[in-house]
């Protein structure tokens, strides 16, 4: 199929496997490794994107489920996390294979300067021949101990590393569409709503949340699939462009990675509210937003945070990063040029709310 036929070109894959593909027993685990140290060579290079160190850790803890605490969570991560790695560490090193562990926390990922060590981090591993096992770093983090998950941590790696590919390990066919047979490709978002969303019991996260990462990664450029982690050799019939899991094409149009962060990894921390001749001018694409297209504004933010841009009905049309912190968005929405140089003096010259170049549009 035209559609898979880049997936036989890719140069650099990252593999997201799951909590529940790890959960009952080794052999998963040891069948990914096999296959990722078969196929990576001088010109193929791979990432795993690994869950599994809470769930390890429930098993050694003695905990019967998994907990709610944070606390409890992420003690289950630092006992598990040790098991996770060690069993990486040793499957690679069979085939002569460096694993390098990589914990990451969501806070790394939101600062560019820490974003940037990462990505420099993983890129001296993967030029070292190391194959990179990336984690969230649950021990430490306190954001409700996940990305949303790992999906979604998937989905911001694979930019970081600049991949072409992005494979997201599931215990299904791919995705099913609402008469139970798999769908092969799917090339619109709006598709999302025609397919089951049943949720993982044993990992954060579900079909959903690796439909919306899939959906991330094409739009920086990669060709997504989710595929089920029990196939024989599930990675080399990828590669080799069969008809296996359901791909998810690369956009036509895809995000710079700058662009891409403030769409997918910043987190929002407001909102504002756009009238029609706004959202019409932004749409455009040549226009930045000012103060006379704002009608309101929901939370609370600071200069250089990421706001959610919605249009009047409360449909989101974008986000974006804001030059304006709440209080002075409020105090200008909807005042022209002239009525802002009583509020703002000289700067007034000047006012975006914000800028082109830190807008992105129809996430």
């Amino acid at each position: 199929m035209a559609y898979r036929t880049v997936l036989k070109q890719a140069r650099r894959v990252v593999v997201k496997i799951g909590s529940r593909q790890l959960a009952n027993g080794q052999e998963t685990q040891r069948n990914l490794v096999d296959e990722i140290a078969d196929l990576a060579g001088p010109k193929t290079s791979f990432v795993v994107v690994s869950s599994g160190a809470i769930a390890l850790g429930c098993q050694r803890l003695g905990y019967r489920a998994r907990p709610k605490e944070v606390a409890k969570l992420q003690a289950a991560a630092a006992a598990g996390q040790s098991v996770l790695m060690r069993r990486y560490d040793e499957y690679f090193a069979t085939h002569g294979i460096t694993a390098a562990q990589v914990l990451i926390t969501h806070a790394d990922l939101a600062d560019r300067e820490r974003l940037n060590n990462a990505r420099q981090a993983l890129a001296a591993l993967l030029e070292a021949g190391a194959v990179p096992v990336v984690n969230e770093n649950d021990t430490v983090s306190t954001e409700q101990v996940q990305f949303g998950d790992n999906d979604q941590l998937a989905a911001m790696v694979t930019p970081l590393v600049g991949a072409e590919v992005l494979v997201l390990l599931t215990d299904v066919d791919g995705v099913l569409g609402e008469d139970g047979r798999r769908i092969p490709v799917m090339t619109e978002r709006t598709r999302i709503q025609e397919v089951r969303t049943d949720r993982d019991q044993v990992g954060a996260g579900g079909i959903s949340s690796k439909l919306d990462a899939a959906w991330k990664a094409c739009r920086a450029g990669a060709t997504a699939v989710i595929a089920p982690a029990s196939r024989p050799r599930v990675l080399h019939s990828i590669l080799a462009g069969a008809d296996v899991g359901t791909v998810f094409p690369a956009t036509a149009v895809t995000l710079r990675a700058r662009k891409h962060w403030i769409a997918f990894t910043l987190r929002p921390k407001g909102t504002v509210v756009l009238d029609e001749g706004a959202v019409r001018a932004l749409r455009g694409g040549r226009s930045s937003l000012l103060p006379v297209g704002v009608v309101g504004v929901r939370g609370q933010f600071n200069v250089g945070d990421s706001v959610r841009l919605v249009a009047p009905n409360g449909a989101e049309i974008g986000r974006g990063l804001t030059r304006l912190g709440t209080l002075d968005v409020a105090r200008s929405a909807g005042l022209r040029r002239a009525a802002l140089g009583d509020l703002f003096g000289a700067a007034a010259e000047d006012l975006v709310v914000v800028h082109k170049d830190d807008l992105v549009l129809e996430l």
